[in-house]
């Protein structure tokens, strides 16, 4: 919905508040038409001035107040457990990721502390595991995923199963007091395991009860059944369930979120009603996916204050964590933000310029380098005898028919465009799919089936190493080689290509230098 019509029909509720929240939106994008120029005001501003203030504010990638000029996050580099915080180039400013590029240089780095940008140091989130806050996760790796935001380079936080972090909570509303939060989020890193939150939880580690967590969950996770659509959704988790609206039952508004940046949004007023929203982070308008009553048995909420991100509340002091999701910025606020106040937030965000660092560029060619020690010589390639696709040696010394045969042209996704598929780069109109789980190059029949077979979600390599390429309808799965073959397998499984030994390895590839 246009943020202005979005208000207008709102008059009557509250001309003052309604009108300065627009003025807002308007200044966001006044202040982001340069987009790699700082911000005239951050998330927060824009919150405070609505009249709910933000009580936590956490990102790896840029200030979210127009006067923040502090630490954003910490890292510790392995090669002598040396820690290093990384803040802003900048007041109001993109991180400093050329200072953690220069610290953790010849070593793997993890991010071990996200600090609350309000300045309340019990908000600072904390790993949950040996060293940390205690519990059986670890820290996730800080160089997985490069990002750009206006047009500067940052690093995502971003969680694989046995990650999370955890604050004790300091001035986060508790019991029924009103609450809003929002994160972005990625539609091309997540999971169905519990659960990817990012919010309000218990401060014992604990299930505590209907109502004592009020957390954003994103994911694909179908909690009660009946789910619309293969996700990711963003729903509440407010323990005991994940919610798609106000009752157990599938919420037909809810819609998948798919964008590689994703801004999801809930608020919770603690005592009748809540709302769920969700955006491509990038661009366009919220959606409203519910507003309506709270579900039954969580009136009145009973929150209590402490904040996760990466896990459930009750997680990660004797197991670990199953859940994956990206996280790139998020915040807590006091109060039920007004609709208003949201659009102008979601302005902000879009404004800011967040961009993936890709060489799956539509229209681009390159050929896809194995990263298996067996294997470095090797790239995918198809068979010219038949429709199945292997890897095989091709060096300069190759025939013109072989490095033709290993050379890929980049398309927008066919059933997705944030996404990619291959076509050959020698047979026009032929495309990378999936087939019974083994990859073929077939000419596309114009189906929905075909489309989602065809494809794929490069996401950073499984191995540390180059990129991992997710089929988009199976999303547990990655194109690998396996005895010479390609396949898309999942980490363990049935099938002889789900082995798990050398998995990582055998599904992460280099963008290599087009053959052809």
């Amino acid at each position: 919905m246009v943020p202005a019509l979005h208000t207008f029909r709102r008059l009557s509720r509250g001309l003052i508040g309604s009108l300065a929240a627009v003025a807002l939106a308007f200044t966001s994008l006044v202040a982001f038409s340069g987009a790699s120029q700082a911000a005239a005001q951050g998330p927060c501003d824009i919150y405070a001035a609505g009249g709910t203030p933000c009580v936590a504010a956490h990102s790896t990638t840029r200030a979210l107040f127009a006067s923040y000029n502090g630490p954003l996050y910490q890292v510790r580099r392995a090669s002598d457990s040396t820690s290093r915080n990384i803040g802003v180039r900048s007041a109001a400013g993109v991180a400093d990721a050329a200072a953690q590029d220069s610290f953790c240089a010849g070593t793997v780095c993890t991010i071990t502390r996200i600090y609350d940008q309000t300045g309340s140091s019990g908000n600072t989130l904390v790993y949950q595991g040996p060293g940390g806050t205690g519990g059986a996760d670890t820290a996730a790796t800080a160089t997985t995923e490069p990002v750009t935001v206006g047009g500067q380079k940052a690093y995502a936080l971003y969680i694989n199963p046995g990650n999370s972090y955890f604050a004790n909570g300091s001035g986060v509303p508790t019991g029924s007091s009103p609450e809003g939060a929002y994160m972005i989020t990625s539609g091309s890193h997540v999971n169905k395991s519990c659960c990817f939150d990012y919010g309000n939880t218990e401060t014992d580690h604990h299930a505590d009860g209907n109502g004592a967590m009020d957390a954003i969950n994103f994911g694909t996770e179908c909690w009660f059944g009946g789910c619309g659509g293969t996700g990711p959704w963003v729903q509440a988790d407010l323990e005991n369930g994940l919610f798609t609206g106000g009752s157990a039952a599938w919420n037909p508004n809810q819609v998948s979120e798919t964008s590689h940046f994703v801004t999801a949004m809930l608020k919770n007023n603690g005592t009748t009603r809540m709302a769920i929203k969700g955006a491509n982070a990038q661009l366009g308008s919220l959606t409203q996916l519910y507003s309506g009553s709270l579900p039954s048995g969580y009136n009145p909420m009973h929150k209590q204050g402490a904040i996760i991100l990466g896990s459930g509340g009750d997680c990660c002091q004797t197991n670990k964590n199953a859940s994956a999701g990206t996280f790139y910025e998020g915040a807590m606020v006091k109060g039920y933000p007004s609709d208003a106040t949201d659009a102008a937030v979601q302005a902000n965000i879009a404004a800011a310029g967040y961009a993936t660092t890709t060489p799956f560029t539509p229209g681009a060619r390159v050929s896809l380098q194995a990263t298996t020690s067996c294997c470095t010589t090797d790239y995918l390639r198809h068979d010219t005898s038949d429709d199945k696709v292997a890897i095989g040696a091709v060096t300069s010394g190759s025939s013109s028919t072989d490095k033709a045969d290993a050379t890929w042209i980049v398309r927008p996704g066919l059933a997705n465009g944030n996404c990619v598929s291959f076509e050959a780069a020698n047979a026009s109109g032929r495309y990378l799919r999936h087939y019974a789980f083994e990859l073929h190059l077939n000419p596309s029949d114009g189906t929905t089936q075909f489309a989602a077979d065809a494809t794929f979600c490069p996401q950073p390599g499984n191995s540390g190493t180059g990129y991992s390429l997710q089929s988009i309808n199976y999303p547990a799965k990655y194109i690998r080689h396996y005895a010479s073959t390609a396949y898309i397998a999942s980490n363990g499984g049935t099938n002889a290509w789900d082995a798990t030994s050398l998995w990582h390895e055998d599904t992460s590839w280099l963008a290599a230098t087009p053959w052809n």
